[in-house]
């Protein structure tokens, strides 16, 4: 049975990178997977599900073996498997990245700039900048700060606890491909169904996870629960409404509403209508709160890996809590006629 040191100090030390440097500026291994899934969609590329669920399998399946091939053969280099686990977190962590986008998009909206504004709301997420007032666009930040909270940080720790390294990765290959191509348009409504649907499997446990460290962190932790238990599967997604509806009660402020997506204009139900609506100044408070729920999914993740490291170490040594009979009386048992 492995150690479970090499990953936990690897998981540490990515989050740590990704805190101090956040992603890589150039040839980011998460670019480079979706360069290499685009030229397979053009290969494989059908108006069918089927098409869809190749493509989905083999591209995460070829990162997913890919890594646990890295994984085992370092098995006997306790420091290499380290530092291949730092690698793999610092690249599929965003959580820094995610709030210096937001902080940028903050600064703007208090400088008065709705402009840049506008022009930076992209970089975070889908939807269509153009017609947004200032505090619409704020709305918009502080939801994705809480959506992706789990999708670029609480979903992948999830899965390293689960799987080390490979889970990680996979994660990350399963997310970047329903952001490829698992929305709805005409092109990928069929050939991405697989990719969107692997995504909301992936994301359920994580989701979940971050709904509940939302309410530990959270400045109105009460409020939070509430929110969340109450509002929380009332969004379309199945994992989206969970981070937004805690992070609603967290903050005090309502989410969710009329959101457009270029020609797409989508009616989601109010997650905390009671409360007041996002300020710009809640953007700042978003991405506080994010970084608190971050360091306690890697606290809350790694405590879990190295206690299921050491449960699965015991059964395999036939540690299981039953009395085993002493030697001797061994010996006349199988001696008895």
């Amino acid at each position: 049975m492995r150690s479970a040191a090499p990953y936990l100090l690897g998981a540490v030390a990515g989050h740590l990178a990704d805190t101090a440097l956040a992603d890589p500026r150039r040839g980011h291994p998460v670019a480079l997977f979706g360069t290499a899934a685009t030229r397979l969609e053009r290969a494989l590329w059908r108006d069918h599900r089927g098409a869809g669920a190749a493509f989905t399998a083999l591209s995460v399946g070829a990162v997913a073996a890919g890594a646990a091939l890295a994984d085992h053969a370092l098995r006997r280099r306790p420091a290499a498997r380290a530092a291949l686990a730092a690698a793999a977190a610092w690249t599929v962590l965003g959580g820094t990245s995610l709030t210096r986008e937001a902080w940028t998009i903050g600064r703007a909206l208090e400088d008065g700039d709705l402009a840049a504004a506008r022009e930076r709301l992209p970089h975070l997420c889908g939807r269509d900048p153009s017609a947004l007032d200032g505090q619409q666009i704020a709305r918009a930040v502080v939801e994705s700060v809480a959506e992706n909270t789990a999708d670029a940080v609480v979903n992948a720790l999830t899965w390293g606890a689960l799987a080390g390294t490979p889970g990680l990765l996979a994660f990350r290959a399963v997310n970047t491909l329903d952001a490829m191509v698992g929305h709805r348009s005409p092109r990928y409504l069929r050939f991405g169904w697989a990719s969107a649907r692997l995504d909301d499997v992936a994301g359920w446990p994580g989701a979940r996870l971050t709904a509940l460290l939302t309410v530990a962190a959270a400045e109105h932790p009460r409020a939070a629960w509430k929110v969340w238990r109450r509002d929380g599967s009332s969004h379309p997604s199945p994992n989206a409404g969970q981070a937004e509806s805690a992070f609603a009660g967290g903050l005090g402020v309502r989410l969710g509403g009329t959101l457009r997506y270029g020609e797409r204009v989508e009616h989601r139900p109010v997650l905390g209508a009671e409360l007041r609506p996002v300020a710009v100044a809640d953007i700042e408070r978003a991405c506080r709160l994010s970084r608190r729920v971050g360091v306690l999914a890697l606290a809350v993740t790694t405590a879990a890996h190295a206690l299921g490291r050491t449960s699965l170490g015991r059964a395999a040594r036939g540690h299981t809590g039953l009395p085993v009979p002493a030697p001797g009386v061994a010996q006349m048992q199988r001696s008895t006629p």
